[in-house]
């Protein structure tokens, strides 16, 4: 069983990315879904007042760490955890689709950006075996569900904001067989290349957010207060358990 922790009442595994890579391989090999979440402090803060959405949290099969903020409260309990860059690790899962010819669906996103980011993984991996692709605008949940079951993918990247893309997600567990499925939130827009990633240093010092923030200030709303009040409340927290 993996190592866990618990921070404000959510699960947050602990492990190192080759080791979910290899869970993921695992699964499929094994024809078993895999909801992986990348998980980050608005999530978390989300989960406090949608108690739906914290049971899909906890019910999932892996949570990485993907937010520098989720890092920074597992400090708090003494954990040293490296983060997991959702968008690194979805990278790192194309790569793993490739070597192995596994079936791979994208769903979310704008036409023109989730189109430009499937020109640029063939680009990269011209076998890239992409048996489902669809924008995030749609009405009906069925209709999709329905079309990503008969198209059999293995591994699925949805990114259409968090909650929906959990809750999608968690609709699809019981109608697909050995796929790992993953929230990717705006990496499809990282991977279209319309939005451009953060510079190593400003990642290497867990401040990537910092950069998308002075990029697309819309953000900020997102971000401020949500953040340092998730940090008070993971320090408040670790108080009342050590106490």
């Amino acid at each position: 069983m993996n190592k866990k922790a618990i921070i404000l009442n959510c699960r947050v595994d602990l492990l190192n990315e080759n080791e979910a890579l290899e869970l993921s391989k695992k699964s499929i090999e094994e024809k078993k879904n895999f909801h992986i979440i990348t998980i980050n402090p608005e999530m978390i803060m989300n989960a406090q007042k949608n108690p739906a959405f914290l049971e899909i949290i906890n019910s999932s099969d892996l949570n990485i760490t993907d937010g520098v903020g989720v890092k920074i409260a597992l400090k708090f309990q003494g954990i040293n955890q490296n983060q997991i860059r959702g968008v690194d690790f979805s990278r790192k899962l194309i790569d793993l689709a490739s070597k192995n010819n596994y079936r791979v669906a994208f769903l979310g996103a704008k036409e023109e950006v989730i189109q430009k980011a499937k020109e640029n993984f063939l680009k990269q991996y011209p076998n890239l075996n992409i048996v489902y692709l669809r924008n995030g605008y749609f009405q009906d949940d069925n209709e999709i569900i329905n079309n990503i079951e008969a198209s059999g993918p293995q591994i699925l990247l949805v990114g259409l904001g968090s909650p929906k893309q959990e809750e999608m997600i968690s609709k699809l567990k019981d109608k697909l067989h050995g796929c790992v499925m993953v929230g990717v939130g705006g990496s499809f827009d990282v991977f279209s290349g319309i939005v451009k990633e953060s510079p190593e240093i400003y990642r290497k010092l867990g401040l990537e957010w910092l950069y998308r923030t002075l990029k697309q200030p819309e953000r900020f709303k997102r971000i401020f207060p949500a953040l340092p009040i998730f940090l008070i409340k993971c320090i408040i927290d670790t108080v009342k358990k050590k106490g």
